[in-house]
């Protein structure tokens, strides 16, 4: 959940808006990219039917093991909207009730069944762990009060997460925030988020917004995108496993380039990102980290707060900030802030 700068950056933000104001928006018409969204292309989105891990889900009772963990859950035990897997739960907290099973008399699914328990996420949701809980509840406030949504109306994950803000209590948002935010996102050891950069990347799939490798079916071209991609598909997608990271594939010479823009700026194209997130991107007060988060997800962002779909107080603070960038100055942002170190 990318912020908004913090007002001991007022005047620097100020400056910004008034270049911004005066500057041509060089892409002022660009449709969101796909790839950050996981909604094409077309020819990607398949059934069901056409998953043979999402079918084996529904069927197969056999029990489920991941290593480090003696218990075991079957495929639909794992996947349980309202009672999903509990891998590792030394790994976190006592969950609250509506972390650990939702509400099912409002439809709400539990918060851990994409966030995990760890609050770590995937590419097609968002990282929750470790935000500021003032910040969290901001940000379900904006998705309660219409100020949040996808640029892209086919993500339907956030079009969930709309309703199930609007279908919470203050208190059940209150203690998700506290429960999130009181684990730190750099926890472990292994970097959630391994970022590669190349030329080439796995045919992939999309499993509701997830890229999933297709075995045996060879590689293609990255061109200009980001594909992010579970280390170990099975373990991500059907058994749901919570210590299994994913691989962002970026192009060749992109941190590089997104390294100028986050720290300098680029001579106005943006501002310097630790200006607002803090030393090393690693949040300041009320505004959340950035660094080792999915590149994904921050792209998302950028172009949500660009193309004025996520509004809200403070997010439209972003607006000069993101203002001048172009597709590919957004791909470089993301790639290089996904992968510092948390």
């Amino acid at each position: 959940m990318l912020l908004a700068p913090c007002s001991l950056s007022l005047l620097a933000l100020l400056a910004g808006l008034t270049r911004a104001e005066s500057a041509p928006v060089p892409e002022s018409n660009v449709k969101p990219p796909e790839w950050a969204y996981g909604t094409g292309p077309a020819e990607a989105l398949k059934p069901a039917s056409a998953n043979p891990s999402a079918a084996k889900t529904a069927t197969d009772t056999s029990a489920q093991h991941l290593p480090g963990t003696t218990l075991a859950f079957t495929r639909k035990e794992a996947n349980d909207p309202f009672n999903p897997a509990d891998w590792y739960p030394g790994d976190h907290p006592k969950m609250p009730d509506i972390v650990a099973h939702g509400r099912k008399s409002a439809g709400i699914w539990a918060c851990d069944l994409c966030h995990f328990p760890n609050g770590k996420g995937k590419p097609e949701n968002a990282a929750v762990s470790g935000l500021p809980v003032s910040y969290f509840i901001h940000q379900m406030q904006d998705f309660r009060a219409g100020l949040r949504r996808s640029a892209d109306p086919r993500k339907q994950n956030t079009n969930l997460m709309v309703a199930y803000a609007k279908g919470m209590t203050d208190d059940e948002i209150k203690s998700v925030a506290e429960y999130f935010g009181a684990m730190p996102w750099s926890a472990g050891t292994n970097p959630w988020i391994k970022v590669v950069e190349t030329d080439t990347v796995p045919r992939t799939r999309l499993s509701s917004g997830l890229y999933v490798p297709i075995e045996g079916a060879g590689t293609e071209p990255l061109g200009d995108r980001i594909i992010e991609v579970p280390e170990h598909p099975e373990r991500t997608e059907v058994q749901r496993d919570p210590r299994s990271g994913f691989i962002a594939y970026v192009p060749l010479g992109t941190l590089k380039k997104g390294k100028l823009l986050v720290e300098t700026g680029a001579n106005g194209r943006t501002e310097a990102c630790a200006v607002c997130h803090g030393e090393g991107l690693h949040g300041l007060g009320p505004v959340p980290g950035i660094a080792g988060r999915s590149a994904s997800y921050i792209a998302r962002q950028l172009y949500d707060m660009q193309q004025g779909t996520r509004k809200g107080e403070w997010s439209e603070l972003m607006k000069p900030v993101v203002t001048r960038l172009n597709s590919d100055e957004v791909l470089q942002i993301a790639a290089y802030t996904a992968s510092l170190k948390p």
